[in-house]
């Protein structure tokens, strides 16, 4: 081999590796700047709210869970991300008057037979993926919301419409999901899994209305 040969192999090498390095770098850069423009805010739990509503065969019940976190990542003033944390040891009813009666209801969805609140005493909900809905009215939901829902330790996707704005104190988000109880393994009193309950049914279907507030 003569030296010329030489020459240009590690010259090739030489320019290969400069080649990969401001790759590298140019990638750090998107990284970086993607980053940067990148803000999170928290959620003020004093501000926020989170309404239940189950359904039976012979009525209603409604009541609230507190969040006890929660931040929203913004990109763009674009939602990208989110992850919230509710205190389950929180639910209360707000529609029945008894005291006595309240309480037996309360504490029965705090047992095992719905959310198992003394083993698992918060649940989770952690945004995948936001896609901003285009052309919408001015009260319409303006994102679809994917996530990760973990109640009793089980983490299940669902999706839900969400409109989210930004107002004087910060971002607002209003909503509400509707979710099939029997996929977090809250089967009591589910027509799904027993026979014969007659007006002792209750729906599977419950709702979540949320309001939150961030601090900024």
């Amino acid at each position: 081999m003569n030296s010329s040969t030489s020459t240009n192999k590690k010259g090739k090498k030489i320019m290969k590796k400069r080649i990969l390095i401001l790759a590298a770098l140019s990638l750090l850069t998107v990284v970086y700047a993607s980053s940067k423009n990148e803000k999170t805010f928290n959620v003020d739990t004093q501000k926020s709210s989170l309404e239940w509503v189950g359904t039976k065969v012979t009525g209603d019940h409604n009541g609230t869970i507190q969040m006890q976190a929660g931040t929203v990542s913004l990109k763009d003033d674009r939602v990208v991300g989110g992850t919230f944390t509710l205190d389950m040891t929180s639910i209360v009813n707000l529609d029945m008057e008894s005291e006595e009666w309240n309480q037996k209801l309360v504490g029965h969805l705090k047992s095992d037979d719905f959310f198992s609140v003394g083993s698992y005493p918060t649940a989770t909900f952690k945004i995948t993926k936001a896609k901003k809905r285009r052309f919408v009215k001015a009260s319409e939901a303006n994102y679809e919301i994917k996530g990760v829902l973990t109640i009793k330790g089980i983490a299940k996707d669902v999706t839900f419409p969400a409109r989210i704005i930004r107002n004087d104190q910060g971002y607002e988000a209003t909503g509400k999901i509707d979710l099939d109880r029997t996929r977090w393994d809250i089967r009591y009193g589910s027509g799904k899994f027993f026979d014969n309950l007659g007006d002792k049914m209750i729906h599977d279907l419950f709702t979540l209305k949320f309001s939150f507030q961030t601090e900024g």
